[in-house]
């Protein structure tokens, strides 16, 4: 399903069985790029839950360049409501405001799924305060994961 274009780029919000090869590819290269060279944070990004059939994928496209994306997993997968995560943005595309066009559109595409409910997200600890721009408060003492210091975040519904 193609969303409405913001700023310039198709949107995409697909479950892993829609999702083209070269789709995917982008998808997990693009992660693998932030997540694991630059960030410097062995983890395995493939970790089961992309599987969920009722995980989405919000994939931003500027033109053939996958430029942005976010995995939004139902309740109780990764949290007790509906969850935002690995989220990344194109290192080319930084800068420009689309982080915060990402995440309106993956909260509209959270709350199309689940209206009224609250939702949460592992946030990087450096980025609170963009969360926070999207309604998002701490909800827990700094914590490590993979060698980066995170804190829980909720949305209330």
């Amino acid at each position: 399903m193609q969303l409405p274009v913001s700023s310039g780029l198709r949107w995409f919000c697909l479950g892993f069985e829609a999702l083209s090869v070269h789709q995917l590819y982008a998808l997990l290269r693009l992660r693998s790029e932030i997540f694991v060279v630059e960030q410097h944070c062995a983890y395995l990004d493939p970790d089961g839950k992309d599987l969920h059939p009722q995980a989405v994928h919000l994939l931003g496209y500027d033109g053939e360049v996958l430029a942005a994306s976010v995995r939004i997993l139902p309740p109780g997968l990764g949290y007790p409501c509906p969850s935002i995560g690995r989220v990344v943005i194109a290192a080319t595309h930084r800068g420009t405001g689309l982080g915060h066009v990402l995440m309106r559109e993956a909260l509209d595409q959270v709350f199309q799924r689940w209206p009224g409910s609250e939702v949460q997200l592992g946030a990087q600890a450096h980025l609170a305060k963009f969360y926070a721009a999207h309604g998002f408060v701490v909800a827990s003492p700094v914590y490590d994961e993979d060698g980066i210091p995170h804190v829980t975040m909720r949305r209330p519904a």
